[in-house]
């Protein structure tokens, strides 16, 4: 028998993509296609690996997790456990989705003599398929849990899906500095500066690590944000100190606590086809992450929205 590795290679490598590609849609993921293009040569790799001579434990449970694991790592990165496995479920479905589908085409397909392989003939002539009663009850028993994991991937793909509808692009012009991430349209947020009523977006201080003093930046990550303002002229100078301001807001503990907002020249916003550009707005630096999963890096003032649109 003659074996034809590039080829398995090929089509193992296009159906991965494939697949991966159905995963991201699926999920509303965001992604790269050299990143797509990577994990797909993994999973074809691993495909060839069948027809070298290497080690069987290779081909156990175990390590086919840990490729599966790699792919997604590899497509998508980790971000957080929930949203790591929520992906790997979704790669896991379209699998299985895929394959039955193929084993569907194959049968409908496969000649009388192929399916009469199948089936067994009483002592009356008449036609029975085999029943393994063992691999029946190991079905059954796969049934519960397969139900609960389709619900639960495709639950959280619909919720992701709803977010997407309040997920903007925006772009942050400071003189000759420009930024651009994913915002979060939240109504809740109802954050002002007390002095001009000028509305706060908040995004995460990481967006300006090619700006901001290193040391700045770990004081904003511990809350220390006063002590930026009082260093100020006396220990050091940024070109930006006019822009600065401190903007008092309340904790999760309900204690008063201050954020280092910046005056940008202006914020384009893109949403449902429309371009929205807002001039009194301070930028608000959060030191943590807003989004586990990284969908925005952003929340938008619903003042923002309605003002500007």
């Amino acid at each position: 028998m003659v074996v034809y590795a590039d080829l398995i290679f090929l089509l193992n490598f296009l159906m991965d993509a494939a697949m991966l590609i159905v995963t991201a849609k699926t999920r509303k993921l965001s992604f790269r296609w050299w990143r797509i293009a990577g994990s797909a040569f993994l999973g074809a790799s691993y495909v060839v690996m069948m027809f070298l001579p290497v080690p069987s434990f290779l081909f156990t449970f175990s390590v086919k997790c840990m490729f599966g694991a790699g792919m997604i790592m590899t497509a998508f990165g980790f971000g957080s456990l929930q949203n790591f496995l929520r992906t790997l479920g979704t790669f896991l479905l379209v699998n299985f989705a895929v394959a039955g589908g193929m084993f569907g085409i194959h049968y409908v397909w496969a000649s009388s003599s192929d399916v009469m392989k199948g089936i067994v003939f009483t002592q009356s002539g008449t036609p029975m398929f085999q029943v393994h009663i063992g691999g029946m009850l190991f079905v059954l028993a796969l049934v519960g849990p397969l139900m609960w994991w389709f619900r639960t991937v495709f639950g959280s793909a619909k919720q992701r899906e709803v977010l997407t509808t309040f997920l903007a692009e925006v772009t942050i012009h400071v003189g000759d500095f420009t930024t651009s991430c994913k915002g979060l349209i939240d109504t809740g947020n109802q954050l002002y500066d007390p002095l001009t009523r000028t509305p706060v977006m908040v995004m995460e201080v990481s967006e300006w690590s090619e700006v901001l003093p290193i040391a700045w930046l770990q004081r904003i990550r511990t809350a220390d944000v006063d002590q930026i303002i009082s260093g100020l002229g006396v220990e050091e100078d940024f070109v930006w100190q006019d822009r600065l301001r401190l903007v008092p807001y309340r904790g999760v503990n309900r204690n008063t606590q201050f954020m280092l907002a910046i005056k940008p020249d202006k914020v384009v916003i893109t949403h449902n086809n429309r371009q929205l550009e807002a001039s009194k707005v301070l930028i608000g630096l959060d030191g943590g992450k807003l989004c586990s999963d990284g969908s925005y890096q952003a929340i938008i003032h619903p003042a923002l929205i309605s003002e500007v649109g």
